[in-house]
């Protein structure tokens, strides 16, 4: 039987901000790194740096998710279920 998935990791604005300001780093890494030109090496680790600043900073502010904190409690069956699964 196929249990029901309602997890939502990463959506969220300040996951998709973080990964196209990452993705835009990795490219210019990776152009500077082939083609010899140091100063955009360094542009795209300093991208990289800022975008984790970023997202962890759009996450405070709540623009990340927050369902986790917000979920009800388990009732005592659940919770059992829930230890069953864990155990095998």
């Amino acid at each position: 039987m196929a249990e029901e998935h309602l997890e939502d990791h990463g959506h969220s604005v300040a996951a998709w901000t973080t990964v196209a300001m990452l993705l835009v780093a990795a490219i210019c890494v990776a152009i500077g790194v082939a083609w010899g030109l140091h100063p955009l090496y360094y542009i795209g680790g300093a991208i990289a740096v800022v975008a984790v600043l970023v997202g962890k900073i759009l996450g405070k502010m709540g623009f990340g998710n927050h369902h986790k904190l917000h979920a009800p409690p388990l009732t005592p069956e659940e919770q059992a279920r829930l230890d069953a699964q864990q155990a095998s």
